[in-house]
């Protein structure tokens, strides 16, 4: 089994996370509700791995938790 590596955007978005006491599922019925796009626990595993980047949820998310984003590209 492959161990999971998250990109240095995925693991601010965990600490994030865990800074103000709320989940993975809170964060995605947020982003879902702010851009009305489908998004689920896959799609968020593919953006913490870097293997999405999609622009409208990677803002969401970054306005949700109060991050920059600046260390989205990076692995």
């Amino acid at each position: 089994m492959q161990s999971v590596v998250l990109t240095d955007f995925g693991k601010e978005i965990k600490k994030s996370l865990i800074d103000i006491g709320r989940t993975q599922a809170w964060l995605i019925k947020e982003v879902s509700d702010k851009t009305g796009l489908y998004f689920d626990r896959s799609y968020m595993h593919k953006i913490l791995t870097g293997a999405l980047t999609t622009p409208k949820i990677v803002d969401a998310i970054c306005e949700i938790l109060n991050i920059s984003g600046e260390n989205q590209n990076a692995s």
